[in-house]
């Protein structure tokens, strides 16, 4: 049923819809602390519907078939953005036991040791040997079980991811000072790790050095962003990397008109936004947009897929 209504949806030819799935981490067993996220086994069901249901392709080679008309029916591609270090050790493996090919864009800047603001938090709360974690400037927490600490690491994002990024990332450091831990430095691939993802055939995309908010950045500076990224990338896997992803990717909010101008003008072939819905041909494909359903049942998965391809002009673009 749901196989039969996506073919409705996206049917082959030049009235195709591209469907590309994003995710960004896949944990080796569920995380008790946020148990509603990505891990291995249901990486491996999640995985087993798309096969059944859709034509995956890499996200390259299904740029060049929506732009000409050649897409086959219910055509879809994979993603992840960031570079964490369990794209290789837990996706990497379960992508080639089912034969999927996906594209990994990868904020060089993070490589060898670095982490995202975001997981600093997150890691400093949940290593935290406190019953009870106080920060002067963000307030009082319980951290008594794995739900007061979800809470507790949520609440803190909230309130620090709007500060500029110097700031951001002394309230991370602060933060974790007074939770009484030490930042982990192997969240991210190692450059060793991303040359390895590579060799395994997996493709690798730009997605900045620093993911900074292009919209909120001087254009200069977003230039030397998307191509010093892209450089280092190159370097490291010695190949050419054609494709990049907006950081958090909200067309208008996140990047603006300039910023598709200049991921084009420097020579990409196609970029990926966050804005739900499918692609069709004559879309911009520097502005592909992307969606997975949060569901962990099959027949839910399914209909939101079905409803997001139904639905592909939900979000305007820039």
């Amino acid at each position: 049923m749901i196989r039969t209504g996506l073919s409705i949806l996206s049917p082959q030819g030049s009235r195709a819809r591209l469907s590309v799935f994003i995710w960004h981490r896949v944990a080796p067993k569920q995380d008790p602390m946020f148990p509603g996220e990505l891990h291995a086994e249901r990486f491996v069901r999640t995985l087993g519907w798309i096969k059944r249901w859709f034509n995956v392709l890499p996200l390259d080679e299904a740029v060049r078939r929506l732009s000409d008309g050649s897409l086959p029916a219910r055509a879809a591609a994979i993603t992840f953005d960031d570079g964490y270090a369990d794209n290789l050790t837990v996706a990497a493996p379960i992508l080639q036991a089912a034969g999927l090919h996906a594209t990994f864009f990868v904020a060089s800047g993070y490589l060898d040791g670095g982490r995202m603001w975001n997981d600093g938090l997150i890691e400093a709360v949940r290593r935290s040997p406190l019953d009870v974690l106080d920060t002067p400037q963000w307030g009082r927490f319980p951290l008594n079980d794995w739900r007061a600490r979800e809470t507790a690491a949520l609440r803190l994002i909230d309130q620090i991811k709007y500060l500029e990024p110097i700031e951001r990332e002394q309230a991370v450091v602060d933060v974790a000072r007074a939770a009484h831990t030490t930042l982990p430095t192997d969240l991210m691939m190692s450059s060793a790790q991303l040359a390895q993802l590579h060799q395994r055939g997996f493709a690798i995309g730009a997605h900045t050095v620093s993911h900074p908010i292009l919209a909120k950045i001087p254009l200069p500076r977003a230039r030397d962003e998307i191509n010093a990224g892209r450089v280092v990338l190159e370097r490291i896997i010695g190949a050419r990397v054609p494709l990049f992803a907006y950081p958090n990717g909200k067309p208008g909010r996140d990047y603006l008109p300039e910023h598709v101008a200049l991921v084009r003008e420097l020579g990409f072939d196609a970029a990926v936004s966050t804005a739900w819905g499918a692609s069709a041909q004559g879309d911009d494909v520097f502005q592909l947009r992307r969606f997975t359903p949060w569901d962990a049942d099959r027949l839910r998965f399914g209909i939101r897929m079905a409803q997001n391809l139904a639905q592909p002009m939900r979000e305007a673009l820039v």
